[in-house]
């Protein structure tokens, strides 16, 4: 009788991941409504196994086009069969659409995540029933131990397997073909063989997936293995937390023994050959192969000594041979195609592919299938999508709990076994974990070593006596309670663990430790010193993210808690604590108190900077900023040389104190940057000089057109009686671009063309203006010009998640129109009688990875092109103006052309002169800026009261108890960020008024209700 043929198949995902996200239900609802439009002869309904596709999970792809459909649900399916399989028309709407595109990418094979793939263990993945061996032998099933049944000597399979370069893929990657070889020729019958499928590492499912979706392959891998090593039993160990994997093991053996392929006489050759399921009861340390063994042996789950070796000595001592699931699914292709095919995949040492589980902060997370030797960057971005949220990468944890941490410097790195060992990682049985900026380093590593330590046996000295005691160190540095001596301490315990420990799971415990203080000690020096956690994770320093990121120590989670509580005046009160400028910096902070709110994790992050602004603005319409006390002046004269950020901030604080301070500033106008950098539609110019005002009533003089190096000099301001000087002068120069004619008339400043519009309102600008670059200056330039009415182009030579610019003002400059070219970089410019007419491009790719972790632009050939302009404005960086030193070689000036100082306290290598912000940074931020100020004044106020300048750094704790608002169930569904109002489009051209209008009083109390008060979970309390 014919097989039955169908016009269509429809391949549901079996797999645990969809499984538990209701692939059974979709594939009952697709049954039912086939047979309700009458197709249920035309339409076939297949369970497969797993994808690999997990995080799209529940999958269906349709066979014979190869339509590729995800996160189904069981009311979608209705309108599916209706329109695909019945009217021909495949659903867009429920096709995989990659992260930040428009369009779906409808055939599976066009879908980034599985372009790279190369599928040899994984070969039937999404393509058979793994509960029917005749799928199985469709897809030339059992022909490999026909082949090696019938034409293969013991010796030759064997040799072939030697050959190929199959390495187990469990765990250290011993040659499978040697240890077969050493099995065979041991002493002793009978001789066993087992396949390891315990799989206990967080976040791993490789071989559970592979057993789930193809048990077929691991048996006829095993009947191969036993063939060749003389072995009559086998047996497989699978933790019985797997419930799908042992269901289907247990339903492929019953179907080998049924065709004749388990048993006796297997295929009439006199070979007899059957197998055993053990099912494990979890412990992690069954992994290792003389544990696993015990196990086995219904004895207690312990590794012992080796040598004697399995191979000698193993299962009731004797000859044993023991691989992992993948490795097993690796032999029957390797014997039906060829050792040569097989060794032409991969690396000179590391032949074929690798099965990975990846997971963590990756966009696409899943079961992947590799050749050896592509690079981590390769599977992180161009497989899995890259980093969630487009946040930076940080690292990738390869090889379980007992693998290592690898950091974005070495992205490039070739996966195979001898690489991820140079790196101080291993290949283990293949689970990654990825980590974005938000993951700390410490914490990961103390993770991971509490699980080792909880799985650990605790049979040997180094693991029972030595891993508790590295936890504790790592515990003491977490909670800010760590010395720098403890690293010293950290580093000598691991390697000696690693050397003394009886087992595998001893030996590699230590590697999360040795990789993260390898590559991350700044983190652990950050938590020691500084008491900094870097992601704000570590909660026995941290009271709240957002506070703790703040680099000028403002309580955002006290103010937003008593913006919540409607209470606006305490919430400005709070700010004022530590900020002068809070509405400045409620319209251009960067806000990094946002990108590491908790809410972000699972939701759109609180609006923090948005809630400022609100409090500063609701302020003026409802009885304006109280009258401010000036400070009585106690003490010595300060003198500062700048008025941007730095400077006020470092005035604001010192004048609190009591010190005479004097600000001088070149410019007719105070602010600095804020001033004549930042535009009236970012920046409104009076909220800025309302808060600069508040610092002058406070005590502050400020003496503007007045410029060091040329009205007065650095030694004139001592000889004045000024016992300190702040330097604070930013960073003003625009750098060159180095191409070709950027020196003809039209190339202009867009620091000049900034400062002109903004204090003079004469800035001249052509029609047809191209802007290079991809900062905050970049961007005020050109949404400048199209405000003066010229056709803008931005020239940005990578990608937008890597544009420094602030997001929402990227957002803003497409929404007016404004057009950017990414992936482009200016190669010269051209003029005609002197002025410019048209630029030269280039169109870039993007290659390896640099040590940031960003991939390298690349030119790419043939690819010029020519763009026709009269105005060229290059923003790609500035650098200080040394020129106030006037000659004065005493300052010590970096290859950077800044100054140099002592990070700790802002101090230069000339006695009572200080400098901070972008003169010794170079281009930073208002924020940062802002806290170079504030540690400048407190090492000022040290250095003239004749104090120790060792600064004394504390958790940070709010000095505020909030108490939290209760919200209604109601309430607590419907809270989400609101869309931040901002002037519409038609009213933006040709004006300077703000864009962002923010937010209304209920709209705030609304937004500060979402906050998960995260500062009420902390262990320390109050300051």
């Amino acid at each position: 009788m014919k097989d039955k043929l169908y016009r269509l198949h429809l391949m549901v995902c079996g797999g645990t991941a969809c499984v538990s996200n209701h692939a059974f239900e979709i594939k009952e609802a697709l049954e039912k409504e086939i047979k309700k439009q009458g197709m249920e002869d035309e339409v076939l309904v297949v369970t497969t196994g797993c994808n690999g596709f997990c995080e799209a999970g529940p999958l269906l792809v349709v066979k014979p086009d190869n339509i590729f459909y995800n996160l189904l649900t069981v009311e979608k399916i209705p309108h599916l069969v209706e329109e695909h399989f019945l009217k021909g028309r495949p659903v867009k709407e429920l096709m995989y659409t990659p992260p930040a595109e428009k369009s779906p990418v409808p055939v599976l094979s066009d879908i980034g995540f599985f372009k790279k793939q190369i599928l040899i263990a994984l070969r039937n993945r999404g393509l058979i029933d793994p509960e029917k061996i005749d799928d199985y032998i469709a897809r030339d099933g059992y022909t490999s131990i026909a082949k090696a049944l019938t034409k293969m000597t013991p010796e030759e399979i064997i040799k072939e397997i030697k050959e190929a370069g199959l390495r187990g893929r469990g765990g250290a990657g011993f040659p499978t073909g040697l240890k077969w070889e050493f099995v065979r020729n041991a002493e002793g019958e009978p001789k066993y063989i087992i396949c390891n499928g315990d799989e206990g590492d967080p976040g791993a499912f490789m071989d559970r997936s592979i057993i789930e979706a193809d048990p077929h392959s691991v048996l006829e891998g095993m009947l191969i293995g036993a063939r060749a090593i003389g072995a009559k039993e086998g047996f497989i160990y699978i933790r019985n937390e797997y419930p799908l994997a042992v269901q289907r093991m247990y339903i492929a053996i019953d179907q080998a023994r049924e065709y004749g392929l388990l048993g006796k006489d297997i295929l009439g050759t006199g070979f007899d050959f059957d197998v055993k399921v053990i099912r494990g009861a979890g412990a992690f340390v069954c992994g290792e192969e003389t544990a696993l063994m015990a196990s086995v042996e219904g004895r207690l789950g312990e590794p012992r000594p080796r040598p004697p070796y399995p191979a000698q000595s193993g299962l009731w001592k004797k000859p044993t041979n023991i691989n992992n699931v993948e490795t097993w699914a690796n032999v029957s292709p390797i014997i039906n195609r060829g050792a040569n095919w097989y060794s032409s995949i991969g690396t000179e040492l590391s032949k074929g592919t690798k099965v990975f589980s990846v997971v963590g902060k990756v966009k696409d997370t899943g079961l992947v299938e590799v050749p050896m030797g592509i690079s981590l960057g390769e599977i992180i971005f161009d497989i899995c999508g890259g980093i969630l949220k487009d946040r930076k990468f940080k690292s990738v944890q390869i090889g379980g709990p007992s693998g290592g941490c690898i950091p974005s410097e070495l992205l490039n790195l070739p996966v195979d076994y001898e690489q991820l060992i140079k790196a101080g990682s291993m290949m283990g049985s293949g689970g990654m974990v990825a980590t974005d900026e938000n993951t700390c380093m410490v914490d990961m590593a103390h993770y991971f070593l509490a699980f080792t330590k909880d799985e650990s046996c605790g049979k040997c000295t180094p693991c029972r006596e030595g891993i508790p005691r590295m936890l504790e160190i790592l515990t003491k540095i977490k909670e800010g309670r760590g010395e720098l001596k403890d690293l010293d301490l950290l580093e000598d315990m691991a390697i000696n663990i690693k050397a003394t420990a009886l087992c595998g799971l001893g030996n590699t415990a230590p590697n999360p430790v040795l990789t993260t203080l390898r590559y991350f000690k700044d983190e652990y020096v950050a938590h020691i010193i500084y008491k900094k956690c870097p992601a704000g994770v570590c909660n026995d320093i941290v009271s709240s993210p957002c506070h703790h990121t703040c680099p000028i120590d403002t309580e955002a989670c006290s103010y937003v808690a008593l913006i919540a509580q409607g209470k606006f005046k305490e919430a400005l009160d709070v700010n004022r604590w530590v900020n002068p400028l809070p509405s400045v910096c409620g319209r251009v902070c960067h806000h990094p108190c946002e990108t590491r709110s908790r809410a972000g994790e699972i939701e759109e992050p609180i609006a923090i900077r948005h809630l400022k602004r609100f409090v500063s603005d609701y302020e003026r319409p409802n009885g304006g900023r109280p009258p401010i006390t000036r400070v009585p002046k106690k003490y010595e004269k300060v003198a500062i040389v700048g008025s941007g950020p730095a400077g006020l901030m470092a005035g604001w604080e010192l004048a609190k104190q009591g010190y005479d301070v004097t600000i001088f500033e070149a410019e007719r106008v105070p602010g600095g940057m804020l001033a004549w950098g930042i535009p009236e539609y970012r920046l409104p110019k009076d909220i800025l000089n309302s808060e600069i005002d508040a610092i002058k009533e406070l005590g502050v003089e400020i003496k503007t057109n007045t410029s060091i190096g040329k009205d007065i000099t650095l030694d004139d301001l001592f000889s004045k009686g000024y016992k300190v000087v702040f330097i604070a002068t930013g960073a003003p120069v625009n750098l060159k671009l180095g191409i070709l004619g950027e020196d003809v008339k039209g190339v202009i400043d867009p620091i000049e063309f900034l400062k002109e519009y903004n204090l003079e309102k004469e800035a001249k600008i052509g029609k047809k203006v191209a802007v290079i670059g991809g900062g905050n200056t970049a961007i005020d330039a050109a949404r400048t010009a199209w405000r003066l009415g010229a056709d803008v182009t931005i020239l940005y030579r990578r990608t937008r998640p890597e544009m420094p610019a602030n997001e929402e003002e990227i957002d803003e400059t497409i929404e007016e129109g404004i057009k950017i070219e990414f992936l482009t970089l200016p190669i010269e410019a051209y003029a005609e009688n002197g002025k410019l007419t048209k630029i030269k491009c280039t169109r870039m790719a993007l290659s390896d990875f640099d040590k940031s972790g960003r991939r390298r632009p690349v030119p790419v050939e043939g690819s010029d092109f020519e763009m026709e302009i009269d105005t060229l404005i290059p923003a790609i960086g500035q650098q200080p103006d040394l020129a106030f030193l006037n000659g004065n070689t005493k300052l010590n000036i970096s290859k950077w052309k800044t100054l140099e100082v002592d990070p700790e306290t802002m101090a230069t290598n000339v006695q009572g002169i200080f400098a901070g912000g972008d003169v010794v940074s170079g281009p930073a931020n208002v924020l940062e800026a802002m806290q170079a100020g504030k540690i400048a004044a407190e090492s000022m106020h040290k250095y003239l009261r004749g104090e120790s300048f060792v600064r004394e750094y504390k958790p940070t704790k709010p000095r505020l108890e909030v108490s939290p608002v209760e919200l209604t169930p109601e309430e607590a569904t419907e809270l989400e960020r609101p869309k931040i109002p901002s002037l519409p489009l038609e009213k933006r051209i040709g004006t300077f008024k703000e864009v962002e209008l923010g937010f209304s009083k209920d709209i705030a109390i609304k937004e500060a209700k979402r906050c998960l008060r995260c500062d009420l979970e902390s262990k320390g309390g109050k300051k």
